[in-house]
């Protein structure tokens, strides 16, 4: 199905009610009220209300890969890469998108077909691959070094990831942000 005008527009004016209500119990009256459609339009436009939610969850992936091509341009070392991860994923301003994406990426742990089924999947390979560009080479490449870059990766998006979850939980900024910044510290200073 093309997407014409309407579709784009109702799904934009979706979007932002997700952002505002979350995926998990979307009805889709409330939703058609919300958006100004019904929703035998809905279901027209989209094919089912499981369509719907993928085209959903792929606009919020959308957002995130937006900001993550901004950070490709930057070649500053795996913290400064953190923390300008970290930034991004701290300001208020990301609540509502990043709520939204733990939302998906849970649901998608719990390996049910549908529309979450690779989200969570798909969003470590985009930010593994956005750590893999920004962190600096070994100045001496070897068969340990390939697999020690790989888990340093790894181990910083574990880090932010958690501590997402965790400001999401609290909006304790203060102690969450002092926490990754320790972190960081470590990552620039390897032993």
């Amino acid at each position: 199905m093309t997407d014409s005008a309407r579709k784009q527009e109702l799904l934009e004016a979706a979007y932002q009610y997700v952002l505002r209500n979350g995926l998990a119990d979307m009805s889709l009256r409330p939703l058609a009220r919300q958006v100004g459609s019904s929703p035998r339009v809905l279901l027209f436009l989209f094919g089912s209300k499981e369509e719907l939610t993928r085209a959903l969850l792929a606009r919020a992936r959308e957002e995130e890969l937006r900001y993550l091509a901004k950070l490709r341009d930057e070649h500053h070392g795996l913290a400064a890469a953190g923390r300008d991860v970290w930034a991004w994923l701290a300001d208020p301003a990301h609540r509502a998108l990043l709520s939204l994406w733990v939302e998906g990426y849970a649901r998608s742990l719990l390996g049910e077909p549908g529309p979450w089924a690779d989200f969570g999947r798909d969003t470590v390979r985009d930010w593994l691959d956005l750590l893999a560009e920004r962190q600096a080479a070994p100045a001496e490449p070897d068969d340990q070094a390939a697999p020690a870059a790989r888990d340093e990766r790894t181990l910083l998006l574990a880090v932010l990831r958690g501590a997402l979850l965790d400001l999401l939980a609290t909006g304790d900024t203060e102690r969450v942000t002092s926490a990754v910044d320790r972190h960081l510290r470590a990552v620039e200073r390897p032993a």
